[in-house]
């Protein structure tokens, strides 16, 4: 019989609360939140235990425990869960900045405890056989990886106002998908961005479009496009070019743009509305590998290693923004 616990009942929160449910090998399952109504709400859609606080929920007992709660909390929850010897899974980022991230990384190196973070698109059917291409050497040397994530519309600003801004909250998981395909480590990034939504943006420090290059130690290029307003839908796409193939992920029927080509329909399905529709299927294999972390086996999805790299990534870009200038990796560890 496992038991687990989620902390944490926001849009993801939720989302993962279904999908948790559904999900053989979970015969329990514990939430918690801040807000006791919502966790009433919650229990009594899903028909789950609920628990008055994350202290309470991680001295339960319980087998492994998801922290999906708001970013500046994942550090804190985190480092909780493995003192208790919780194994863990914490959606992205795993702090708030690089410098804590890694703080963080080696409190879980010490406890010994397994931590899988959430970066989900490691766990996307197109994705995967991507990576796999890469890896057979199909492509040749890789010279361009583009990705893209564009939000219909943005979260609310509350959400936006403690998320860490674009790069930290949204393109890091452009970061990690450049850094798992490539198999190669960022030295430099040069990011831009700008404000033509909501003017709160500009107030918190934040653009609401943005795009970065990373170069990469063994000579590929990252380009990544990353919006908060793609009124026709949720756009994630992938395109990784060598010097002997190209291969995309994303490009299926409900890719959400319209083909001007008047001799090709398309896509022809109904475009993808936001990132729980698009990646409903991996977020599923992606906690379901996490039961295995639970039960014993070793983590197939993004290490903590793997999110601090990533958060290096997106000090860089943040950095470069500001200075609107290139910015290398060395100096945002210093």
């Amino acid at each position: 019989m496992t038991t687990l616990g989620l902390i944490g009942l926001g849009r993801i929160g939720a989302f993962h609360t279904e999908t948790l449910t559904n999900l053989p090998g979970v015969d329990r399952l514990l939430i918690t939140d801040e807000r006791p109504d919502v966790v009433a709400q919650v229990a009594t859609k899903y028909d789950v235990t609920p628990v008055d606080s994350a202290e309470k929920l991680l001295s339960s007992g319980v087998d492994g425990v998801v922290v999906a709660a708001a970013t500046p909390a994942h550090a804190a929850l985190t480092v909780a869960a493995v003192e208790r010897g919780v194994p863990t899974f914490c959606e992205k980022p795993v702090a708030s900045t690089a410098a804590e991230s890694a703080r963080v990384a080696e409190a879980i190196a010490r406890s010994g405890v397994p931590v899988q973070i959430g970066y989900q698109r490691r766990f996307d059917a197109a994705f995967a056989a991507a990576k796999a291409a890469v890896d057979r050497g199909d492509l040749g040397a890789l010279h361009t990886v583009r990705s893209t994530t564009m939000d219909p519309a943005p979260p609310p600003m509350e959400y936006i106002a403690g998320s860490g801004g674009i790069f930290r909250d949204c393109a890091v998981h452009d970061f990690d998908v450049l850094r798992w395909i490539t198999g190669q480590e960022a030295v430099e990034v040069y990011a831009t961005g700008s404000v033509q939504g909501d003017p709160l943006f500009t107030e918190y420090g934040d653009v609401d479009t943005a795009a970065i290059t990373v170069r990469f130690d063994g000579g590929a290029l990252g380009v990544v496009s990353a919006a908060r307003y793609n009124g026709r839908g949720y756009d994630c796409r992938l395109e990784v070019h060598g010097f002997t193939d190209t291969v995309v992920a994303g490009w299926d029927q409900g890719v959400p743009v319209r083909n001007t080509d008047p001799r090709n329909d398309f896509p022809t399905g109904q475009p993808h509305h936001f990132f729980m529709d698009r990646f409903t299927d991996a977020f599923r294999a992606e906690l379901g590998a996490f039961l295995g972390v639970v039960d014993g086996g070793p983590i197939q999805g993004a290490t903590v290693a793997d999110a601090v790299e990533v958060a290096w990534i997106a000090e860089a870009a943040a950095e470069s923004l500001r200075r609107n200038a290139p910015v290398t990796i060395e100096e945002v560890r210093r």
